[in-house]
């Protein structure tokens, strides 16, 4: 039987589709309302709420803490102000991707690591001989994402202690809802304006009921899966297992991918006198590129239409995002496969994300997309792009 987070109270009447997906042993909630558009557009146009509890959460503490961190995670813990957030991956020795998440600086000696799935044991053993604790506090914090160009102003009438609209992007601040302390992290999986807000279960509902209350001016809608996984796809975000397949879970070498092959590159930071999990192997790579690389790709949507067309069906992939792997071609040679992808509403484009080898990841290169229509397959124009696809202002202002 499947978990519940502390917020399913207020969560399952709202679930009138009755479609869940099991997330970390918990039941997630993957529309509420029968299609997913109407959450879609309240991240884009207004503002949503997501239960993201299911996440894996540890802390860590000690007079080593900002050590080990520097240790574990291809950014640089040491160099991070008490307050801010890092978004990064870590790595086996190898170089290649563990698993990524946040590390949010909460004092001089206290972290705490947002990850996909359980590291526990290997932040652990990473802290031997340290004078650090690495605790699993999953169970003892709830999680809420507020995202949309709304939720600032929702945020500014429910919290005492703390002026939001002061709070920088990726950092955090310790503030009140009600009678309910929270931690904020101007964070989230969205690519827009967003929050993420942190409590103790036994708040949950208290403040979900807050934040949907002054939410009702702002066109706030309780949001799924399904909504997430588009617009996380806009943002050019990375899901684990999908967009890079985990080094403890890949059945063979060459699914392994290392950060700069996952196109995250820009968030190794070699530290001269300070090495770190996969530093040695990172810094090869640095200096003797992959031959593979990531990218964005928009795909030529009137070839789709067309082909849909010729056997008198409307164009069937529009709709739900897509964790299909798909083939990409230059002429007749396969040269990467896509791992997400979908259709964009408020781009008016059909975009994805890809694994690719580098010489044909520049910005502006053209390759061809395979579509299978009827049981057919077809290829279609496509476009490398830079992403994110999606990049509002407002996410940082």
């Amino acid at each position: 039987m499947l978990l519940k987070t502390p917020f399913h109270p207020r969560t399952a009447p709202l679930c009138h589709s009755r479609r869940w997906r099991n997330w970390s042993g918990y039941a997630s909630a993957l529309t509420y309302e029968p299609g997913h558009e109407y959450e879609y557009y309240a991240v884009r146009s207004a503002a949503a709420l997501f239960d993201v509890s299911p996440l894996r959460k540890y802390e860590v503490a000690g007079a080593d803490a900002a050590a080990l961190l520097d240790r574990v995670v291809t950014r640089s813990a040491l160099d991070c102000p008490v307050g801010r957030v890092l978004y990064t991956p870590w790595c086996d020795e190898a170089g290649k991707m563990i698993d990524d998440g946040t590390v949010q600086r909460l004092s001089a000696d206290a972290f705490r690591i947002t990850s996909a799935d359980p590291c526990l044991r290997w932040f652990q053993d990473c802290a031997l001989g340290m004078d650090a604790t690495v605790r699993d506090v999953t169970t003892d914090l709830a999680a809420l994402a507020l995202q949309g160009p709304t939720s600032r102003e929702i945020l500014a009438e429910v919290i005492t202690g703390a002026d939001i609209v002061a709070l920088p992007y990726f950092a955090l601040t310790e503030v009140k809802i009600g009678p309910a302390p929270v931690t904020i992290t101007r964070t989230g999986y969205t690519g827009d304006l967003g929050y993420e807000i942190w409590m103790r279960p036994e708040d949950g509902v208290g403040v979900w009921d807050a934040l949907t209350e002054a939410g009702c001016g702002y066109g706030l809608a309780p949001a799924g899966l399904d909504a997430l996984d588009m617009v996380r796809i806009e943002a050019g975000l990375l899901l684990k297992d999908v967009d890079y397949v985990s080094t403890w879970t890949a059945l063979i070498e060459s699914r392994k991918s290392s950060p700069y092959e996952a196109g995250l590159g820009w968030a190794v930071q070699p530290r001269p006198g300070r090495d770190f999990v996969g530093g040695r192997a990172l810094a090869r790579e640095a200096d003797a590129p992959s031959e593979w690389g990531f990218a964005g790709l928009e795909v030529d949507w009137p070839h789709i239409e067309a082909r849909f067309a010729a056997v008198r069906l409307p164009p069937l992939v529009a709709g739900r995002a897509s964790r299909e792997p798909v083939p990409i071609y230059a002429g007749k040679t396969q040269v990467g496969y896509v791992t997400s992808s979908t259709f964009s509403p408020i781009l008016k484009k059909y975009i994805a994300l890809a694994t690719i080898r580098r010489e044909f990841a520049r910005p502006g290169r053209r390759v061809k997309f395979e579509l299978t229509v009827e049981f057919v397959r077809h290829t279609v124009p496509a476009r490398v792009v830079r992403t994110p696809f999606f990049d509002p202002a407002r996410k940082r202002e």
